[in-house]
């Protein structure tokens, strides 16, 4: 199949002198190779025989995605798909006309690296087995930091597949399953969940589209309404929720009487099904991929699970995605780090580097706390989806809370980052020519898919009461810190920093609706408190001393408080923290301003 790799592999022969000259460009230049803790941390995530396979796929995606997927990646940003409704006889057949550099995209995702299948069946990168989640991750970690819009429909795509295989018909499942995980293009069904509706976004039992029973429908219902927001709105298979109606035409009010169901673009016998395309969204980021508004037309659907459960299996999925939605956060922010790193080692001002300059090191400081909080909590959540499903009892409610965690702060932080790193190249990354505007779009999109903030808060804390999350987090970060050489005032600081940050949460949990209040501040300090933890685990694995140092400090700067008008002097317990090295020397940390922020 013709591939990225038929493209010029990198553009620095253009710019044979990048160092020297004035304005920096890194266009060409491997993102993993230029990522040296993601390397370093795989192991600790992954069994070591998967880890040696997936190494070179590993350094094939950083080096496509720095540079031709990049240039692909900016191509389909600057020209959106487009859609016509009739043919030019007068036909009336939809069709949504994409870039052919999106084309290529799905190419390399879909059939190249298998980023939607790897989950759901062996054979994907010449692995034998299904891979865990942390493996699709950390190649859509890659991917994504040149080209957000198309995750949308990986992650689509392989929730959906989840979903189906969990809940749908085994004859609906061997209808479909094929098609789904295929890593041959032109048999490929895509995914989508049409589920937003004018009067419903995440309120979900507000939901209007109806289902009818019809016997003479293939798949046995037909679905009549309008859904607003449908992102790859021409997939060929997509989860739909609808409300089922009775006999008598009457229909079950609220939460109870919603259903899910799978909705085929194309039925058995090669016609179209009964819906439309309204129009195309113009959307501020995501501009590569398509999204829609929807209009069910009595068309033909499949139910998915039991009648009236359509909420708690389309939770599955929307969980999975929510997952999904922090990987792409982390990427964003990946990619915006080392945009940033690059730009302070190779831009001089004033006769130094930018980054031999206390203010710049400061500010690179401040986005890689975020940026690597929020991959050790992908890679923390992944682990837990990979135990969950292996039927790990702790693992479910584990996994229950850290999803809507990393979904609520990841996101939240992504917009910031983007955006303060765009700041560091200055005049030209405002510029659309560069990365840096479509990072700062896409970025915002994250707060907002599969649940705003708010919505997605409240879920952390539905989580401690439904599912007893709260007690099990607790104990996994208790063990981490159990598994951590530390010096023992952190250990201490640590310790209570858990303590304060569990007693807010079971506060605001317990509390009722009074509580709910207190969902967003309890969201931050748990997602604070838990990737810091973890990141110190981490460090204590590999024998980091510039890892639990990041570590450390998100606490000082996240999660203790703080005297604005201090001067900003660190604790005394984090200038006097010693830990040990990967050789077993106990060196001292440093002060912050010479930490490695590269």
């Amino acid at each position: 199949m013709p591939t990225s790799a038929a493209r010029p592999a990198a553009s620095t022969t253009a710019y044979p002198e990048v160092a020297a000259h004035p304005v920096p460009d890194r266009h060409g230049a491997s993102l993993f190779t230029a990522d040296p803790d993601l390397r370093a941390l795989l192991p600790l995530y992954l069994p070591a025989d998967l880890f040696n396979h997936l190494l070179p796929h590993l350094e094939r995606m950083g080096a496509l995605a720095g540079g031709v997927l990049d240039e692909l990646a900016n191509e389909a940003d600057h020209a959106p798909p487009t859609l016509s409704h009739r043919t030019r006889t007068g036909l009336d057949a939809q069709r949504i006309h994409k870039h052919p550099s999106y084309v290529e995209l799905e190419r390399v995702a879909f059939s190249e690296f298998g980023l939607a299948a790897a989950s759901h069946r062996g054979g994907v990168l010449g692995w034998d087995k299904p891979m865990p989640p942390a493996a699709k991750y950390a190649l859509t970690y890659l991917f994504v930091q040149a080209e957000f819009g198309l995750c949308c429909p990986l992650s689509m795509t392989d929730s959906l597949t989840r979903t189906l295989r969990k809940f749908g018909d085994p004859a609906l499942v061997d209808r479909f399953l094929p098609n789904l995980t295929t890593q041959v293009f032109d048999d490929l069904y895509q995914g989508a969940m049409f589920m937003t509706e004018q009067g419903a976004g995440s309120d979900v039992a507000a939901t209007t589209t109806r289902a009818i029973r019809d016997g003479n429908a293939e798949g046995g219902w037909r679905l009549v309404g309008d859904k607003w927001f449908c992102s790859n709105p021409d997939a060929a298979l997509a989860m739909v929720l609808a409300r089922v109606e009775e006999a008598d035409g009457s229909a079950v009010a609220g939460i109870k009487g919603v259903s899910l169901f799978l909705l085929p673009r194309t039925l058995a016998d090669g016609s179209a099904n009964h819906f439309r395309i309204i129009r195309l969204k113009d959307k501020l980021g995501t501009r590569s991929m398509a999204s829609g508004e929807i209009r069910l037309e009595g068309a033909h659907a499949y139910l998915v699970g039991e009648l009236g459960r359509g909420f708690v299996q389309m939770a599955d999925m929307i969980n999975n995605s929510r997952l999904s939605n922090g990987v792409r956060a982390a990427g964003l922010m990946r990619r915006a780090l080392t945009e940033g790193q690059f730009i302070a080692r190779e831009r001089r001002a004033f006769g130094k580097r930018l980054a031999d300059m206390p203010l710049m090191r400061r500010q690179l400081l401040k986005l890689t706390l975020p940026t690597e909080q929020a991959r050790t909590m992908v890679f923390q959540t992944a682990e837990a989806l990979r135990r969950a499903d292996a039927g790990d009892a702790d693992a479910y409610p584990l996994m229950r809370i850290l999803t809507p965690l990393i979904k609520f702060r990841a996101c939240r932080d992504a917009r910031k980052v983007t955006g303060d790193a765009m700041e560091i190249r200055g005049g030209c990354g405002y510029i659309e020519e560069w990365s840096d505007p479509r990072l700062v779009r896409d970025a915002h999109l994250g707060s907002i898919w599969e649940g705003t903030s708010n919505i997605v808060a409240l879920d952390v804390l539905r989580a401690i009461r439904r599912e007893g999350s709260l007690p099990v987090l607790q104990a996994h970060l208790q063990a981490l810190l159990g598994d951590t050489p530390m010096h023992a005032t952190a250990r201490a600081t640590f310790d209570l920093a858990l303590a304060n940050t569990v007693a807010l949460a079971t506060h605001a949990a317990e509390a009722g609706a009074d509580g709910d209040v207190l969902a967003r501040q309890a969201a931050s300090a748990l997602y604070h408190v838990t990737s810091a933890v973890a990141m110190a685990w981490e460090a204590g694995q590999i024998g980091s001393v510039r890892r639990m140092r990041l570590a450390q400090l998100v606490l000082v700067h996240r999660v203790l408080p703080q005297d604005p008008l201090g001067g900003g002097v660190e604790p005394e317990w984090l200038a006097e923290t010693v830990e040990p090295s990967a050789d077993g020397v106990v060196r001292a940390a440093g002060p912050v301003d010479q930490i490695n922020v590269f």
